[in-house]
Order: structure tokens, then sequence, then C-alpha cells
């Protein structure tokens, strides 16, 4: 069995077991995201934050309240190297697709972390040129809660991710 294979039956128990742990915690009504993320990351208003590491800074954004985010944050902790892009975006990819399920766009705001589905990459955008992002666009999954120019730095950067505790 190589790693992937069991990293993938690995999250498929862990996505089941939440499944059925807020089936059951209902009482057979399923709970929304917002109430489950309360516990472990997240703010008052229900939405996780992460922690962003990159060139000896710590960051610390908020994810989106959609399929793609909450599927992003399956993922954490991670670490990924990331290469610049057009002088706006750092961008890496991830071990694996995650759902598109999240509203994509062409346009984007500095700050925005969106994934890139083509070729399952994670960007940070973390300066403005006006340009549109091709088709089928970006799906946001965060946003940075301050400090996106640590990442205004020339070539690639090695970023890791993890959930606030």
């Amino acid at each position: 069995m190589s790693v992937r294979e069991f990293t993938r039956g690995l999250l498929l128990v862990a996505m089941l077991s939440l499944t059925f742990a807020r089936t059951s915690a209902a009482g057979g009504e399923t709970q929304s995201i917002s109430a489950q993320t309360s516990s472990g990351g997240a703010g008052a208003s229900g939405q996780m934050k992460i922690k962003v590491n990159v060139a000896g800074k710590e960051l610390q954004a908020t994810l989106a309240d959609n399929p793609t985010a909450r599927d992003f944050a399956a993922l954490l902790p991670i670490r990924v190297s990331m290469d610049d892009l057009f002088g706006r975006e750092k961008a890496g990819s991830l071990p694996r697709a995650i759902s598109t399920g999240g509203p994509s766009s062409d346009v984007y705001q500095v700050g925005d972390i969106g994934y890139w589905s083509p070729r399952h990459d994670i960007a940070i955008y973390y300066r403005q040129d006006g340009e549109k992002i091709p088709s089928p666009g970006i799906i946001k999954i965060g946003d940075f809660d301050s400090g996106v120019a640590a990442l205004n730095v020339p070539g690639s950067v090695e970023v890791s991710i993890k959930r606030v505790e």
C-alpha cells in the first residue's frame, strides 16, 4: 500500500467519523459547519482560523465557509513549497485535489487564499496587478487577517499551514 493510498484511506475514515459524530450529536439532524468549527480553531463567528508560517513569520488567516475550504482544512497541517507567479502570488501544489464546491471567481483581492483546481494548487495573493484569473477561476478558501506582505519576496518560499488550536 502506497503512502498516498494510506492517506486517502485515513482521510475517508476521518470524514466518515465526523459525519457519524455530527449526525448522532444532533439527534439525527446534521449540524452546520459553523457550529462544528466553534471548538478547535474557530473564532466567535465560528470561522476557522489558521496559522501560516513563511520566511520566519507567523501569520493568521481565516478560512471561508464553503466546501472547498472545509476540504482544505482536512489536509492540515500541511507544508507547501510555493513558487512566485506573475509577481502577485505564491502558488504551490496540494497533495491531492480538493472539492470544487465553493464559488469561483476570475478576480482576487490582496490577502486572498485561493484554490486553482486545474493543477490542485493553493495560491496566496500578495499584490494586485489588475489582471483577471483565467477560466475556471479561483475558489476562495480564505483570507489573511494581516501581514500578507511577508510573501512579497523574490523566488520560492516554504510555507507551513496549521489550524489555530
